[in-house]
């Protein structure tokens, strides 16, 4: 192989790696906001009333 040839190769697995850490840093973020979410709204949420109770329910599962 020549040179030029393997640097191509090089930086097509360098392109996919950095495309793969761009998802993985998305979905860190992702769930990261979502658990900050969670427990700044969690004393909110938990003095609001249910909208449904148990009887609302059409189908009840054990």
């Amino acid at each position: 192989m020549s040179v030029e040839i393997e640097l191509r190769e090089i930086r097509k697995h360098i392109l996919e790696i950095s495309k793969k850490l761009d998802e993985l840093i998305y979905e860190k973020e992702i769930t990261s906001i979502m658990k900050l979410s969670e427990k700044s709204l969690a004393k909110f949420l938990q003095s609001e009333p249910d909208i449904y109770s148990v009887k609302d329910l059409k189908v009840r599962y054990k």
